[in-house]
């Protein structure tokens, strides 16, 4: 059975309000107003450090999701209203069913460190190459020190921007939002500590981390109130989701056209020879008659002109098409066992077909491109020359680590400055989750204790902006 107000509810941690549209607005203002949600705006989409303000950071891409978002969310109701909403639960909770799934577009790239999803790859690298040595070396005499260091070995080793923005709005920003609101951002439900999972079992839904070790407990605190099964997904997490696939198609072309990475002639040429090569006649159909128009005004307005245009076209035609799928599917959407993004579940579609060409044109031509290549290249010096630079704060024993924290001195004088540069915020974080450790437990305290100091590095370097961090890095290696 379908009932929404089992999984939209004003639950949260602490000071519940009682009233569905004031819970909603509260979790609007929390993140609008949120230090992580702003920092988004120094944040890589795709160009690192750009100084040209038209091209797309995380925030102005996170807003074109949010908008995304409401269009399907509003649609999706206008189908739904056909049968009545009271039918799904969804009566008077129509302001609620579109907020949560906007604010969970604003949210979904909240996690994601400076520089991209290279810089992901990055911090996972340094992890194995520097810290597994590291956590091997203490002692996991008993059964369950044994099957801990298995745990942690996984976790810290498969770090995720899907899975950090989890950590940022439970434990870093304490946003304190409704557990409705935290749920639909868990994008893909496999713990970072779990193994990739077999061919069948959910496997698109687990197919990457959605939450680390750390955030176990109260993720599945969040499942059990909401009715969600572990391994299940959020449903209005698949709205999102779509969202965001929606505004990727045309974003990255546009900005490379703005980059002068590529012309609008050479977009209109590849996208063109792609389609005749692949037999598509949707996305060439549509995208000639746009092009053609662009070519009839003055030249300064071709490029806007075609963009604004074709993309509005299109998507316009995938937001009708993921809201069919999504009625379509409903009961499995709602259970959360629906093992597919809706963009990708029809795989005849016209709709699939044209994106798969887009996407192949912005790998090829975009993503490959050497000036993207060279910012990565730049990003991976920066995030991995960070994390070498507080590397010391790991090493230390967790009782100096403890002294260090105090403000009293200890025999590592580079630790000693290091400390004092990390934000208070993520020592917060730190602090309240080692505080729940039993110290009775020694092996399995040290191991513990251990794990949430590299969170701590990790919140610490995954959290700067692209500039914030190319400083900190000019700055602690004299190269400024």
């Amino acid at each position: 059975m379908i009932d929404y107000s089992t999984k939209i509810t004003t639950d949260r941690e602490l000071n519940a309000i009682e009233n569905l549209d004031g819970s909603v607005e509260s979790d609007r203002g929390r993140i609008l107003s949120a230090p992580a949600f702003r920092r988004l705006q120094k944040r890589t989409q795709v160009f690192a450090l750009e100084l040209n303000a038209s091209i797309r950071t995380r925030l102005t891409h996170s807003l074109e999701v949010a908008q995304s978002a409401r269009y399907i969310s509003k649609s999706i109701l206008t189908e739904l209203k056909q049968e009545g909403l009271s039918s799904y639960g969804l009566e008077d909770m129509e302001n609620a069913f579109v907020s949560t799934s906007e604010m969970t577009s604003l949210l979904h790239d909240i996690g994601n460190p400076p520089f991209g999803h290279f810089a992901e790859q990055t911090i996972n690298k340094w992890v194995q190459v520097n810290a597994i040595e590291m956590l091997e070396s203490f002692e996991g005499s008993s059964a369950k020190s044994k099957e801990l260091k298995e745990i942690v070995a996984k976790d810290i080793t498969n770090y995720d921007g899907n899975a950090q923005a989890i950590r940022v709005i439970t434990k870093l920003q304490r946003l304190n939002l409704s557990y409705t609101q935290v749920l639909s951002v868990l994008k893909y439900t496999r713990g970072a500590y779990e193994d990739k999972p077999k061919e069948g079992d959910l496997d698109y839904l687990k197919k990457k981390p959605g939450f680390y070790y750390s955030e176990k407990d109260f993720i599945e605190k969040l499942q059990d109130t909401l009715g969600v099964e572990h391994g299940h997904r959020f449903p209005l997490t698949y709205i999102m989701e779509a969202a965001d696939d929606i505004s990727y198609l045309t974003a990255d072309l546009e900005d490379s056209v703005e980059k002068g990475i590529l012309s609008l002639e050479k977009v209109y040429s590849l996208i063109k020879t792609e389609c005749e090569k692949e037999g598509e006649t949707y996305l060439l159909e549509l995208m000639q008659s746009r092009y053609e128009k662009a070519q009839q005004n003055e030249e300064a307005y071709q490029f806007s002109m075609f963009f604004t245009i074709f993309r509005t076209s299109i998507v316009g035609a995938l937001v009708r098409h993921v809201v069919g799928i999504y009625v379509e599917n409903h009961e499995a959407i709602f259970d959360g066992s629906f093992n597919s993004a809706l963009l990708d579940y029809d795989k005849e579609s016209k709709y699939y077909k044209a994106i798969k060409i887009l996407e192949k044109i912005s790998s090829k031509y975009i993503y490959q491109n050497l000036e993207v290549q060279e910012l990565e290249l730049q990003g991976y010096s920066i995030v991995n020359g960070l994390l070498d630079i507080y590397k010391p704060l790991l090493e230390l024993s967790h009782k100096d680590f403890d002294t260090l924290l105090k403000d009293e001195r200890i025999g590592c004088f580079i630790s000693m400055r290091l400390i004092k540069r990390v934000s208070s915020k993520q020592i917060v974080a730190y602090q309240n989750d080692v505080k729940n450790l039993d110290k009775d437990l020694e092996e399995e305290y040290v191991i513990m204790e251990w794990y949430y100091r590299v969170r701590l590095l990790i919140d610490y370097v995954s959290g700067m902006t692209d500039d914030y961090a190319l400083h900190e890095y000019q700055m602690l290696t004299a190269m400024k």
